[in-house]
């Protein structure tokens, strides 16, 4: 099958990539300058149609025949500060680009049959910990208004009969970057802290299975809508730093804690990804009969550390 995906060159795209070649799929790298070789094609997330569809035409010709696209591209969340412009753009990114695409994407002659639109547990918010699935609405926060309306704008694909999945996926797991790039320096010398009461519940998955996840997805023509992409088994804050210190080969050190008016301080708004409390289960993607390749958390970290 053909495939094109956006945010190829982040972390996710060039694990989802590199698999989707290896099982024999043409893949198509949606980059924003321009393209530099046979397999990219230039699109612009705030262009009409995302600078795909011009003076009536189809589309680039990379684009015939495309069966499937994988849209991942937007500003990391956790990348920055949260000023009022960069929550700005993290919104437009998302948003505006998936609006862009989608239409594009729509227009294609004949379009795709899926669409695989990224999207994020933010849409829960804080729960406080309380088991959720796909079917519970989403929160007040920033980052669930904006989840929310970011799946929203897929719509026009949705209405021209094209499959549209939304993975929400929770934290990714990989020493690659992320949170745990983040965190595995200070493990790795024995200072890594619990935030704020540490029982926080945190829903994870590692990278091996959220590419896995990705690529069921866009084999199995029967699934659609929300699906959440965290592994079976959540873990609170302070059960994640004691695995972690643990995988890194040092004694953890239950006293060692930051509070949460000190992470606020430090980072800003941003703080919402290490403080916030959320249950979130897969339960859709297990129904559909995807077999996690690491379940538990220690698993997950033995995994990723050892590649």
């Amino acid at each position: 099958m053909k495939v094109a995906v956006t945010g190829s060159s982040g972390l996710i795209g060039t694990a989802l990539v590199a698999s989707l070649r290896a099982d024999g799929h043409e893949v198509i790298r949606f980059v924003r300058r321009a393209s530099r070789a046979p397999d990219e094609v230039r699109w612009d997330p705030r262009a009409a149609d995302a600078g795909l569809i011009s003076s009536g035409a189809p589309g680039p010709s990379a684009l015939n025949g495309l069966g499937a696209c994988v849209h991942l591209a937007g500003a990391g969340v956790a990348d920055h500060r949260w000023t009022a412009r960069y929550k700005a753009e993290i919104r437009a990114s998302r948003v505006l680009g998936t609006r862009a695409l989608a239409g594009a994407l729509a227009k294609l002659s004949p379009p795709p049959a899926t669409l695989v639109a990224a999207s994020a547990i933010g849409w829960y918010g804080d729960t406080g910990g309380r088991e959720v699935d796909e079917s519970a609405p989403s929160g007040p926060s920033f980052l669930a208004r904006l989840v929310r309306d970011w799946e929203a704008a897929a719509e026009p694909a949705a209405n021209a009969g094209i499959r549209v999945v939304h993975p929400r996926s929770g934290l990714i797991l990989t020493p690659g970057g992320g949170l745990l790039a983040r965190m595995l320096p200070l493990a790795r010398l024995g200072l890594l802290p619990r935030f704020s009461s540490g029982r926080q519940v945190m829903s994870w998955i590692s990278l091996s299975d959220e590419v896995a996840a990705l690529t069921f997805l866009l084999s199995r023509k029967d699934v659609s809508g929300p699906v959440n992409l965290t592994a079976p088994a959540p873990v609170t804050n302070a059960e994640f730093t004691a695995a972690l210190t643990a995988a890194a080969g040092r004694r953890d050190l239950p006293w060692l804690r930051v509070p949460a008016p000190a992470l606020r301080l430090a980072v800003g708004e941003a703080s919402v990804e290490l403080l916030t409390s959320a249950r979130v289960t897969p339960r859709r993607l297990q129904q559909a009969g995807y077999e996690f390749r690491s379940p538990t958390l220690p698993e997950a970290l033995a995994a990723e550390l050892g590649r």
